[in-house]
């Protein structure tokens, strides 16, 4: 039985896969079963942020399951601890970390503790949380309802919970608050949504506007986290300071985790919330060693120099296929092409992975980068020679 044939037979129908089977990789370049070379300029949509195969990470894992896998939340946890200290640290914020295995994961948690913000200060009175049109944040019932896509909330897993609203953008936010708003929870650039990214000044204009009306900001980073934009998060690239925000995908670099950081620091009691997995050794002992790689790779000026040149590479793009791009957008090692026809997105990314690259969509019309941030500039170029090639095809009408 085929790989295809497995897969139909035994797993869920829930993504359009493409049946490549890939077996090893190296860094930003994934080889498949025949050894077929790709360059990963998508790196499993964010998360292998320290590259496939690295030995550090690999070593890690295997020192840590030697000894400790899982235990239980019943029990303190070293790295765990240890872990939440390293992220308040680099995050700059004062707050405190509870854990949990995915991106949908801390925002259920950041949902649950703004919730709970609003029935211990004003008796339940504020309990509406306000999102953003084209936004995403997991595919749970609840942070379903709190996507900014109408296409996710389906009638099939209705009724969805109530006191969720979006918007089609920031202006609108205030329109959209009253007596019963607790929170407006937002991504700073929207990963799915077509790499929307919000002036800084605007954005920086609601967070004090919210913090005179005592309403939560929270910020989803599951995507925009732990460097990806340059910064350890983008909160930081923003300058603001939020009640309330997630962090998943990169920290791990392969491995589950997601994190909620609060200001409210004494919001949650025992039993309020928790997590089987989360915060376990082997998750923590990673991401530990993931921040210490990325921290290391942003002093040293390393990450800067790797998305500029990454960002030279997609302006020459823009400038010699004008014909079909218009415009380069997003931050770091987060950024988007907009194709000027929509209809031709999943053809681009089709020719492209003929070609050997791998890149993501982003909303009807974004090509999305989101390589390794220890991506090489050897494989970039690499990357870039073979965008170039697949262009040339799609323009001649190969």
């Amino acid at each position: 039985m085929s790989l295809k044939e497995l897969d139909k037979k035994y797993v869920l129908n829930t993504y359009n896969r493409n049946y490549v089977n890939f077996v090893k990789g190296e860094n930003a370049t994934l080889y498949d079963e025949n050894m077929k070379k790709y360059i990963d300029f998508g790196s499993g949509i964010g998360v292998v942020s320290v590259g496939h195969g690295n030995k550090v990470i690999a070593k890690t894992i295997y020192e840590q399951v030697q000894r400790i896998t899982h235990i239980s939340n019943l029990f303190a946890i070293e790295p765990q601890s240890l872990l939440a200290k390293k992220v308040v640290e680099l995050s700059g914020y004062d707050m405190a970390c509870f854990f949990g295995n995915s991106g949908a994961e801390a925002n259920e948690a950041a949902i649950k503790i703004a919730r709970k913000y609003g029935q211990r200060k004003y008796n339940g009175k504020r309990y509406k949380v306000i999102t953003l049109e084209n936004s995403f944040h997991g595919r749970t019932i609840t942070t379903s309802k709190a996507t900014g896509q109408v296409t996710v909330h389906k009638k099939d897993f209705a009724p969805y919970p109530e006191g969720f609203s979006f918007n089609q953008n920031i202006e609108k936010i205030y329109q959209s608050i009253d007596d019963e708003t607790v929170a407006v929870m937002m991504e700073l650039i929207q990963g799915e949504g077509g790499l929307m990214t919000f002036e800084i000044e605007e954005v920086q204009k609601l967070s004090r506007f919210l913090k005179d009306k005592d309403i939560l900001l929270i910020i989803d980073e599951v995507q925009t986290g732990v460097y990806r934009t340059g910064e350890f998060l983008a909160s930081n690239f923003y300058n603001i300071e939020p009640d309330i925000i997630t962090i998943a995908k990169g920290i791990g670099g392969g491995v589950p985790i997601g994190i909620v950081m609060s200001k409210h620091k004494e919001i949650f009691e025992p039993g309020d919330h928790g997590s089987t997995f989360g915060g376990n050794y082997l998750s923590c002992q990673v991401s530990l060693k993931v921040c210490e790689i990325l921290e290391k790779h942003k002093n040293t000026g390393v990450l800067k120099s790797t998305s500029d040149y990454f960002s030279l590479s997609l302006l020459n793009i823009l400038n010699n296929y004008d014909d079909i791009f218009d415009k380069i957008l997003g931050f770091g090692l987060m950024k988007g092409l907009r194709l000027k026809n929509e209809n031709i997105l999943e053809s681009v990314i089709k020719t492209l992975f003929e070609e050997g690259v791998i890149v993501l969509k982003s909303g009807k019309n974004v090509l999305r980068f989101l390589p390794p941030l220890t991506i090489t500039n050897k494989e970039i170029k690499e990357g870039f020679r073979r965008i170039e090639i697949a262009l040339k095809r799609i323009k001649d009408g190969n």
